[in-house]
């Protein structure tokens, strides 16, 4: 007698907070969402504080953000959206072109960055790298991203002052990590990493996922801006 086969469980869909303020915008990036099975949108907001609110009650695993908005911007934002749902990965959607506002928005935590203008598959398949923990960078932002580091000029010197000097968070790694580090930073995927240094391809992401453990990131993009940015820092 045959078994009976094993039901298949129904695997729960991504639950989506659509914020914007331009309605006619935001329904359309609804119906597109909407389309897809494994995408729910539970919530949508014109503004700030509705945006708050839903996330705070919904608790959304991933935030579609604008960053042209009355009142508080979208990168502003972004401090507060994790303090009302810590789990939820937040993806820039905007129409900002702007280098430094891309470079914030890294810096304080957004799983992704991408222009209004970005297809359809594109958008998608950034919600379910953002729901894994992975970030999606508009391609063309990342140029605009290096170039604007690599040419924004240095800081004058601070006045001395009687407190210790801040600790260099890539001295935590070792000689391997930061080698792994330029190579990411460099554009280079695991793949090509464990080439050019003859190593396994495991041993390469066991190397990463410290490397974004000791500096306190949640993504390669964010470890290659904090070392391109110690770079301009040091003239290294």
């Amino acid at each position: 007698m045959n078994a009976a086969p094993t039901p298949t469980l129904p695997v729960a869909p991504i639950r989506l907070l659509v914020v914007d303020d331009h309605p006619l915008f935001r329904r359309g990036v609804i119906a597109l969402l909407s389309a897809q099975p494994q995408l729910q949108v539970v919530a949508e907001a014109g503004d700030a504080g509705e945006a708050l609110r839903h996330a705070a009650q919904l608790q959304p695993d991933v935030v579609l953000l604008d960053h042209h908005m009355p009142g508080v911007s979208g990168v502003d934002l972004l401090p507060g959206l994790r303090d009302a749902a810590p789990a939820a990965r937040v993806l820039m959607l905007t129409a900002s072109e702007d280098a430094d506002t891309l470079a914030l928005a890294l810096q304080r935590c957004a799983h992704g960055y991408l222009l209004k203008t970005a297809d359809s598959e594109v958008l998608v398949a950034a919600i379910e790298r953002a729901l894994r923990g992975q970030s999606t960078v508009s391609m063309e932002m990342t140029d605009k991203l290096v170039n604007a580091l690599q040419t924004r000029p240095a800081e004058p010197a601070a006045a001395p002052v009687a407190v210790p000097e801040p600790v260099d968070p890539l001295e935590q790694l070792s000689p391997r990590e930061l080698e792994i580090l330029r190579e990411i930073a460099a554009g280079a995927s695991n793949k090509e990493i464990a080439r050019s240094l003859a190593i396994a391809e495991t041993t390469v992401k066991i190397h990463v996922q410290h490397i974004l453990r000791k500096l306190g990131l949640s993504s390669r993009v964010q470890a290659a801006v904090l070392l391109t940015e110690g770079r301009g820092r040091t003239g290294a």
